[in-house]
């Protein structure tokens, strides 16, 4: 006959969290926005939290909640929000040999959960935590203890990489000013002096051209008498080599003025 285990407060809280972070962990990886990934991704932490709590461990507890629940998973958040909250990511491949790395990674994460869940089946007389408590006095003296003598070294080298990498994108987000930027009342200033120096039109530009087979941005649009209108395309997409069949484009404009110019001779022919 098998004995159950009895029912104790970290065991409850294991069986009812266990099972909720899983299927949150499926959904950050399953989800197609990013907003739910980090919402799948809140919802993990918070349960690892009360995991810790369960496990007499408070300081890893209120770390995790405050630390990386509540400022880093926030950062995440609002990076996400300035990217847009209906992005998507690329199925393509920009980096080479990523796909078998990730592939790698799944699988050395699989065996070390086959492990994981091998040692709580099987277990070895674990210790816990109370052990360690008790050897320093407390959660928090014993993490203190563990930081500043055995593992210094790695607190701070740990350090220095963070204060780096929050430096290095300072550096990179931060961009000279390389002239001063015009107000609304300056260009329009400026587009009138165009106007009546050189005849510039100081209205918009015009749009691109929408047609029945395309709607591009690179497709210019058309004048009346079918000649093409270099403002309507960006010159930006001009210099990168933008290739338009403005031929084609031009073509049923073209034809149809023939057939205008023609009836109207013969009308002129009939009238003499």
């Amino acid at each position: 006959m098998i004995e159950l285990p009895a029912l104790t407060g970290d065991l409850l809280a294991f069986v009812v969290c266990a099972p909720i972070m899983v299927l949150l962990a499926i959904g950050i990886v399953v989800a197609r926005k990013p907003v739910h990934s980090a919402l799948c991704m809140a919802g993990v932490m918070v349960g690892l939290a009360i995991m810790y709590a369960a496990q007499d461990a408070p300081f890893l507890f209120v770390v995790q909640i405050i630390v990386y629940t509540g400022a880093i998973l926030m950062l995440f958040l609002f990076v996400v929000m300035l990217i847009g909250v209906d992005t998507r990511d690329s199925v393509r491949e920009t980096l080479k040999g990523q796909r078998v790395l990730g592939i790698l990674g799944a699988v050395g994460l699989a065996a070390l959960i086959f492990l994981a869940v091998g040692q709580a089946v099987f277990p070895a007389d674990p210790a816990g935590v109370a052990l360690a408590n008790a050897e320093h006095g407390g959660n928090t003296q014993g993490v203190a203890a563990l930081l500043f003598t055995r593992y210094v070294v790695l607190l701070e080298a740990t350090s220095a990489l963070l204060i780096t990498a929050a430096v290095g994108a300072m550096v990179l987000a931060h961009g000279e000013k390389l002239r001063e930027v015009k107000r609304q009342p300056q260009l329009m200033s400026e587009r009138i002096q165009r106007y009546a120096a050189d005849g510039v039109h100081p209205g918009p530009d015009p749009n691109s051209g929408v047609y029945a087979r395309t709607n591009a941005i690179s497709a210019p649009a058309l004048l009346p008498d079918g000649t093409v209108a270099e403002n309507s395309v960006s010159q930006t997409l001009t210099s990168r080599g933008a290739v338009v069949a403005v031929a084609d484009l031009r073509t049923p404009t073209v034809g149809a003025f023939a057939d205008i110019e023609r009836v109207n001779r013969e009308l002129e022919g009939e009238v003499k």
